[in-house]
């Protein structure tokens, strides 16, 4: 190889036969030296997705929001031409361990990772001082773009999203996912019934609730959004309401104590599916509103709400659609009205016109 080339200090391993490399490249590069395709490009003939910008300013604000504790994955590229390797020794375990070299002219394409290389980029503008870190890239040298979209269907195909719960578990950052777990672990009724890992719950499983259930119940209950801050204050109201929530469906205590199935529950009642905690949720932050000194009192009228699915004059519209639970916005809005009226509380205008169009599509 003569000419220029680009010099990256790096491991070389082996794939299917063909050699590949890690190497650490300063952010301040990243930019410059990756490039994806133009958008415009027909996606037969592109290597990857098109770019989503809705994703970047998120990414980018995580990184600058956790300057001192984030995480970026490695970035998989591919070398439209021949490398040079130039390992640092002969012995054993030197061979693979080298400089990289990569001409200058060679076309550097983002086989996955383009998002995280354009929030790298934006970061930058508000956080100049992420120029100097670090992010481990692999190289694979082309072999045509029919080998580039392989590798964009490879990387990607088994890739699954975490379940909003597992995630939930996991944040160590979000707020409201501290929030939930607090909930979920200290509220008697919530401890040993909630699904911790999984957004839905099995036949047979004989948990309850789901720990993303609790989170968005929760936001409701307390009116915030997904990254707002929450005080204890708030942490301990949350868990004063709904320890006097549970203590007012008496049939959640029943599956606790393993004298009702969970499943049971599930099939027959509107209690013990999402869309009714975060309906509570709903009508629970208006009922602190209006009796931010007693409250509780009005909670025993959950006891007398016909929560029995099979009372579908009641439920059908509002928690189900032909029959089925639903936790649409608008379902979740409707069961939250239902709430409100039989605890004593009024509708607002919104939700009076809500109400309004449930009746006309039941005519």
């Amino acid at each position: 190889m003569e000419g220029y080339n680009q010099s990256f200090p790096a491991l070389r391993g082996t794939q299917a036969g063909a050699d590949f490399y890690i190497a650490m490249c300063p952010m301040r590069l990243i930019p410059k030296i990756f490039v994806f395709d133009d958008e415009e490009v027909p996606p037969d003939l592109r290597a990857q997705r098109t770019l989503n910008r809705n994703r970047i300013p998120e990414i980018a604000r995580y990184l600058v929001d956790n300057r001192d504790n984030y995480i970026v994955s490695a970035l998989t590229a591919s070398v439209d031409t021949s490398v040079r390797f130039d390992p640092y020794g002969n012995g054993q375990g030197t061979k693979s361990m080298g400089t990289l070299r990569i001409p200058m002219d060679a076309r550097l394409l983002i086989n996955d990772g383009q998002h995280r290389r354009a929030a790298v980029e934006e970061a930058m503008k508000d956080c100049p001082e992420l120029r100097d870190d670090h992010v481990p890239v692999l190289f694979f040298v082309d072999k045509g773009l029919e080998r580039s979209q392989q590798m964009f269907a490879d990387l990607n195909k088994h890739a699954i999203r975490p379940s909003d719960s597992l995630s939930t578990l996991y944040d160590q950052r979000d707020p409201s996912s501290e929030l939930a777990r607090y909930v979920a672990m200290t509220v008697e009724g919530f401890k040993g019934m909630t699904e911790m890992e999984k957004s839905s719950i099995s036949n047979r499983s004989t948990k309850l609730f789901t720990l993303s259930g609790i989170k968005h119940a929760c936001r409701a209950l307390l009116r915030k959004g997904r990254r707002d801050n929450i005080s204890q204050d708030e942490k301990t109201l949350a868990t004063e309401f709904w320890s006097a929530v549970v203590s007012n469906v008496p049939d959640w205590g029943q599956a606790k104590q393993r004298k009702v199935a969970s499943s049971d529950l599930r099939q027959n009642y509107v209690h013990a599916h999402g869309v009714a905690l975060s309906a509570i949720g709903t009508a629970g932050a208006d009922l602190l509103a209006a009796y931010p000194e007693g409250w509780q009192p009005k909670l025993k009228k959950l006891r007398t709400i016909d929560w029995s699915r099979s009372n579908e004059a009641l439920w059908e519209g509002r928690a189900m659609v032909l029959g089925k639970i639903s936790k649409a916005r608008n379902n979740v809005r409707l069961t939250a009205n239902l709430i409100k009226t039989h605890i004593g509380l009024s509708l607002n205008a919104e939700e009076e016109e809500l109400e309004k169009s449930l009746e006309g599509s039941r005519e």
